[in-house]
């Protein structure tokens, strides 16, 4: 059966290519961005997507987001969480502009948190709900060094509340997992990483896990990363 699927921050990059594979496998894509013009140019030709507003910082732009697709769609069976900002490779935490960690804070914890109580009774209503958080394995403490710190903590930080949503949500059937989709070559990761198609793929794995797979885990091509 078609799923309906929301991927945040999708008008380029890793969200464009995971609407992509969607939609191409049949499934509707609610391919969210916070400029409607770009969304619906990135939806051009993509059969099944569906242009939409959505600043995850913003709450009222989510709520009118949950709004508009219970509305017009009537449920969620997918919640891919790939808004993101400042990968700041140009700072180190003892010399932090904490202006610029607050910012990515509030998109890439913050926001994926939004959005996710927003949809959460639209992902009950599928019975068969799935939350892929995109994370990075920079976030992992296991080996973390110094540098990048404003996207750095903000991943750790997504790590946990996967954690606590997916123990959670198991009652609700709802499986939620974080992963990574590794270097990959686009705006934001630079050029010299994997096909943005591979990266979509580590992604997509979650996706489509079946009822009773893994919940609460951090991935990479579907392989467990440590915390």
């Amino acid at each position: 059966m078609s799923r309906v699927c929301l991927v945040t921050g999708a008008n380029r990059g890793i969200g464009l290519e995971i609407a992509r594979q969607l939609s191409r496998s049949g499934d509707t894509v609610v391919l969210a961005a916070r400029d409607l013009g770009k969304a619906e140019k990135a939806a051009a030709g993509l059969p099944g997507a569906v242009p939409m507003r959505l600043d995850v910082g913003d709450q009222a732009s989510v709520d009118a987001l949950a709004r508009e697709v219970g509305d017009r769609l009537g449920r969620l069976d997918v919640l891919v969480n790939n808004a993101a900002i400042h990968y700041d490779t140009w700072q180190r935490a003892d010399g932090a502009d904490l202006d610029v960690v607050r910012e990515a804070l509030d998109t890439n914890l913050l926001g994926a948190w939004r959005v996710t109580l927003a949809m959460l009774p639209l992902l009950r209503a599928s019975r068969h709900g799935r939350v892929a958080n995109v994370s990075s394995e920079i976030g992992s403490l296991t080996g973390m060094g110094g540098g990048t710190p404003a996207y750095t903590v903000s991943k750790t930080a997504l790590n946990a509340l996967t954690r606590m949503l997916a123990a959670e949500l198991r009652r609700d059937r709802i499986l939620v997992n974080a992963v990574c989709p590794g270097w990959v070559a686009t705006d934001m990761g630079g050029p010299g990483g994997r096909p943005v198609a591979e990266g979509a793929g580590s992604v997509l794995w979650a996706v489509d896990l079946p009822d009773g797979g893994p919940t609460g885990g951090f991935f990479r091509d579907g392989r467990p990363l440590p915390w």
